[in-house]
């Protein structure tokens, strides 16, 4: 059964990892109507899979990417496609089998479901300890029986739940971009804001907050994915990636979610003194600390200058 989605994948440098994601979309009782993988590569090897990629979509389309970064490059893909379903997918994430018919199902069978996603089988929720707690409690204002897939204060989010006790779609406040569906016409245009630029660490969460303020989101329990991350994050460097956090999260307060009271940046900036302090509880930890200092300072630097136009980089 083909059913009317375009995969949308943006990729740079990694064929291996886009294979093992060809191989479990083939693997899918559902097959996809469309693929389109906007490249950012340095080689041809990207575009010679794409050529090869029979079974993964009833259409791949290959694009060199305009513009480098995870969000532009989406952003081409969802301008390219053809289909009243987007399915954002990274390249390094494998779909377990029965994930595409779990996203289907839910968005499908129900007309208000803006978007739903799948579980990352190795990063899961874990429900904070007391003083955690407490922490998130004075931050969202109220305390909440479970923060799994709720977003709170200045734009701090949790993953879904996946216990087996759970409904199979369960509301969520916010979506990540491991592999999730989006009906298309809840998404804004483009999708991505341009504020996200080069690794775009928070893009997710504000596209599907912006999403939300008109559509509901949900969690498919039984669609789960494995994302093999790898390097990941690590190759913006400590400092750099600490300062795109800060900058991309008060933009997230402040844009998306309209937080911008003295109360609001208190919060912000108790978050970001909390979480450098709950990293030094390792060695690595403190290690890292001066770079995670100067990232910080970098990030504010950067909001004080150019204020909520403030872009993303680091």
């Amino acid at each position: 059964m083909k059913i009317p989605v375009t995969a949308v994948i943006a990729t740079k440098d990694r064929p291996e990892k886009l294979a093992n994601l060809f191989a479990s979309l083939r693997a899918q009782e559902l097959a996809l109507a469309e693929m389109v993988v906007v490249d950012a590569s340095r080689d041809a090897r990207t575009r010679e899979l794409c050529a090869a990629a029979g079974g993964a979509a009833g259409r791949c389309v290959h694009r060199c990417a305009e513009k480098v970064g995870a969000a532009s490059q989406r952003n081409e893909g969802v301008a390219a496609s053809t289909q009243p379903f987007i399915l954002f997918a990274d390249d390094d994430v494998v779909l377990e089998p029965g994930c595409l018919r779990a996203l289907w199902d839910a968005i499908s069978g129900d007309p208000g479901l803006g978007g739903v996603n799948a579980v990352i089988t190795n990063q899961e929720y874990h429900a904070p300890g007391r003083v955690s707690g407490a922490f998130y409690a004075w931050l969202n204002g109220a305390r909440l029986p479970s923060y799994a897939g709720r977003c709170i204060g200045p734009g701090l989010n949790f993953l879904p739940d996946s216990r087996d006790d759970l409904p199979e779609v369960s509301p969520v406040d916010w979506l990540n971009l491991g592999v999730t569906l989006y009906r298309r016409e809840a998404l804004p245009d483009p999708p991505f804001h341009p504020h996200f630029i080069g690794y775009s660490l928070g893009e997710d969460l504000a596209l599907s907050l912006t999403v939300a303020r008109k559509w509901r989101l949900a969690s498919a329990r039984k669609a789960r994915i494995f994302h093999d991350t790898g390097a990941g994050r690590g190759r913006l460097g400590v400092a750099r990636g600490a300062a795109m956090e800060l900058v991309n999260r008060h933009f997230i307060m402040t844009r998306i979610r309209g937080m911008k009271r003295f109360g609001d940046y208190s919060r912000l900036v108790a978050w970001e003194l909390f979480s450098i302090a709950s990293g030094l509880r390792s060695a690595s930890g403190w290690a890292r600390l001066p770079a995670v200092v100067w990232g910080k300072l970098r990030g504010i630097f950067r909001i004080l200058g150019a204020g909520n136009g403030a872009r993303g980089q680091g």
